[in-house]
């Protein structure tokens, strides 16, 4: 059976819907606290990040087309090894932290729409965990239903947030927080590069265009086209939300409603309407995203499993779905329920920008085999070290338990690989 073509503006709305899933719903306020008025350029450098990274994609995703995306590329690079093995899990264990991040931030929207106890943080526990758990039974009863799924909350999400955008922006004049904005405002370029790389993780969607790579239609033209389009397009809607959002409330309000800003920001222009529009879009959001990132996380389990990365038990099936999903879902409630935003933020961020600085190494390293420019994979590495070094740096200070969740994810990744590769080879 032929699969169907994926046509350019499918490939480019896979990008979109990748990166504006929770990301934008639960970092804005994290972003805001962290930068100040300057969140604007906070986005910004994170979003250059994703385009310089864009390019390895590019070429990696014409040169190697494979569902296994990411994963396939890192095994180009390095062959099957246990650092190759290492970083495919760190994938994977990256998937379970996004996923905990859009479910905290189902958490921190719904209650504003219906309190189950009165008591916001048992509410919030209940929600995140029920998400999952609705999610996960999606994803067991069809993956058709995913994808559908996919595709109207898509669009949902772009007519809102491309309306509150419209509203706000008019809501902006005469606004005496607009002064916000003024780069008197803004925290230092040090922090301002620190803060867009704690929210990181609303851009590292455009990645599983790379999983759709084989079926895309007139790859050579299309593939760059998607790529580009998409990040190019989440760069500006970012920047302006940021902009709406910053010039509409007064930094302590953002301050307070951190955990679900974008609805407070709607509250200047349209009063609670525009608080429950947001919020409805939000959940629909961090909904949609569960649902991809669940179907996606268990696809690279799967992936590693079957390249010999981890045990063969993963590529058994539970219920006609690969055993992946269950461990995936489970992993993301136990996160969920322990850690907290800024610290769930700050572990995804890390292990992406590793997992980015890895590609554009291997992209540098099959320039020459892919007859493509070596500099700007080269600068793409660069600038992921120094990404990682400022975020580690900043939230030592500011976040210990995030970058020592990190350390620990990373540790363990290698750990696994190693004692799974020693053990297969004494029985092989």
């Amino acid at each position: 059976m032929k699969s169907k073509k994926i046509s350019l503006k499918d490939a480019i709305s896979i990008g979109i819907g990748g990166m504006v899933g929770g990301g934008i719903f639960a970092v804005l306020g994290l972003a805001v606290s962290l930068a100040k008025g300057g969140t604007p350029l906070a986005f910004l450098f994170a979003g250059i990040l994703a385009l310089i990274t864009s390019y390895s994609y590019i070429n990696l995703s014409k040169k190697f087309p494979d569902r296994g995306g990411t994963v396939k590329f890192i095994n180009q690079g390095f062959g099957k090894t246990i650092f190759s093995g290492a970083i495919n899990n760190l994938l994977w264990v990256s998937y379970i932290v996004m996923l905990s991040l859009y479910a905290s931030a189902f958490g921190s929207y719904a209650p504003n729409l219906w309190e189950i106890t009165h008591d916001k943080t048992i509410d919030f526990h209940i929600y995140a965990s029920a998400i999952i758990l609705l999610a996960t039974a999606i994803n067991y009863y069809s993956i058709s239903v995913v994808g559908k799924i996919e595709a109207y909350a898509v669009l949902i999400k772009l007519i809102i947030l491309i309306g509150f955008i419209g509203i706000g922006a008019y809501g902006l004049i005469g606004n005496p927080n607009v002064g916000q904005l003024a780069i008197s405002n803004w925290e230092s370029p040090l922090k301002l590069f620190a803060g867009g790389m704690v929210i990181f993780v609303a851009y590292e969607g455009f990645e599983l265009i790379a999983n759709a790579a084989p079926d895309i239609d007139n790859p050579e033209e299309n593939i760059p086209k998607a790529y580009y389009y998409s990040v190019i397009f989440v760069i500006l809607l970012y920047i302006i939300i940021a902009l709406v959002t910053v010039g509409s409330l007064p930094f302590e309000q953002i301050a307070k409603a951190k955990d679900y800003v974008l609805a407070e920001a709607a509250k200047p222009m349209l009063g609670q309407i525009g608080f429950t529009i947001i919020t409805l879009a939000a959940l629909i959001s961090t909904f949609s995203a569960i649902n991809a990132s669940l179907y996606g996380g268990s696809k690279v389990n799967f992936e590693i499993a079957e390249d010999d990365e981890l045990p063969h038990h993963f590529v058994a099936k539970l219920w006609n779905q690969p055993i992946g999903l269950m461990i995936t879902a489970v992993a993301t409630l136990i996160l969920v329920n322990l850690l907290n935003l800024e610290s769930i933020s700050t572990a995804g961020s890390i292990g992406f920008i590793i997992i980015f600085g890895i590609v554009n190494y291997v992209g540098y390293k099959l320039a020459a085999k892919m007859q493509t420019k070596k500099i700007i994979p080269l600068f793409g590495v660069l600038l992921c070290s120094l990404a990682l070094i400022t975020l580690v740096k900043q939230q030592v200070s500011d976040n210990l338990t995030g970058i020592l969740v990190s350390m620990g994810i990373i540790l363990l990744c290698f750990i696994i690989e190693w004692v799974y590769k020693k053990v297969e080879k004494k029985t092989s």
